[in-house]
């Protein structure tokens, strides 16, 4: 196993991914971030050693450039998501995280590492664990999200983009392991203790919360902590803030 670790980050300029960048150099990780824009990094990250910084829109890129971004690469981390606003929750692509994890993984697949890539990504709780093992889902609460599934495209998206993990990458694949990040509703803060669970632990109308610091702690931790990732592979934990002693 190579001494320094590399990492291929995809939206590292939203408020998650940001985050997720500054930790891994923090851990003196060498970052590969693909970003629509450079000027959107924070200031002075740009010039961090052990980053290097690709502007482009990562749909638009071929799949021969997308190969030699994820060679080499100990993992790939995804923090794309759609902007809370009308045009960016309805404007095209509405499939912009299912493209992006499909593309990426049979990248990876391409490239034929020599050890299995970590395919980390960010997702939400409003994605059901294949298999109907989310039970704490009343029906009601079903039928809503499946409502919001039709309606609502990011919804859709990250339900999709969660579906192919599960159904196409093999628990076995040689080339491509994965992990899908659940966290409740998001809230701008620092890192604290926060909890990890297989299944949901609150409901719909009464959610949880989540620190966007501690769901890039946990991404960091998966990309860099074996025994962590051992422990999460092929799941999709559910992320919360620890509830006050």
């Amino acid at each position: 196993m190579p001494s320094q670790q590399t990492v291929l980050l995809v939206g590292g300029t939203g408020r998650t991914g940001r985050r997720v960048l500054e930790q891994l150099l923090n851990r003196g990780i060498d970052v590969r971030a693909i970003v629509r824009s450079a000027e959107k990094l924070r200031a002075g990250v740009a010039e961090r050693p052990g980053l290097s910084v690709v502007e482009a829109d990562l749909l638009a890129l071929s799949d021969e450039e997308l190969q030699r971004y994820v060679r080499g690469c100990d993992a790939v981390v995804s923090c794309l998501g759609h902007t809370i606003s009308l045009r960016g929750v309805f404007a095209p692509p509405r499939d912009l995280v299912t493209r992006a994890t499909t593309r990426l993984c049979r990248a990876i697949r391409t490239s034929q590492p020599a050890r299995p890539v970590k395919f980390i990504l960010m997702s939400s709780v409003s994605v059901n664990r294949p298999g109907g093992l989310d039970t704490r889902r009343g029906r009601f609460e079903r039928v809503i999200l499946w409502t919001l599934r039709g309606l609502v495209p990011p919804t859709r998206d990250n339900q999709r983009a969660a579906d192919f993990l599960h159904d196409v990458i093999e628990a076995a694949d040689p080339y491509v392991q994965w992990v899908a990040v659940r966290p409740d509703t998001l809230k701008e803060a620092e890192v604290t203790e926060y909890a990890l669970h297989e299944g949901l632990v609150d409901g719909l109308f009464r959610p949880g919360e989540t620190n966007v610091a501690n769901v890039a702690h946990f991404m960091c931790e998966l990309a860099t902590d074996p025994e962590v990732w051992a422990a999460w592979r092929g799941k999709l934990p559910v992320i919360v803030n620890a509830s006050p002693a």
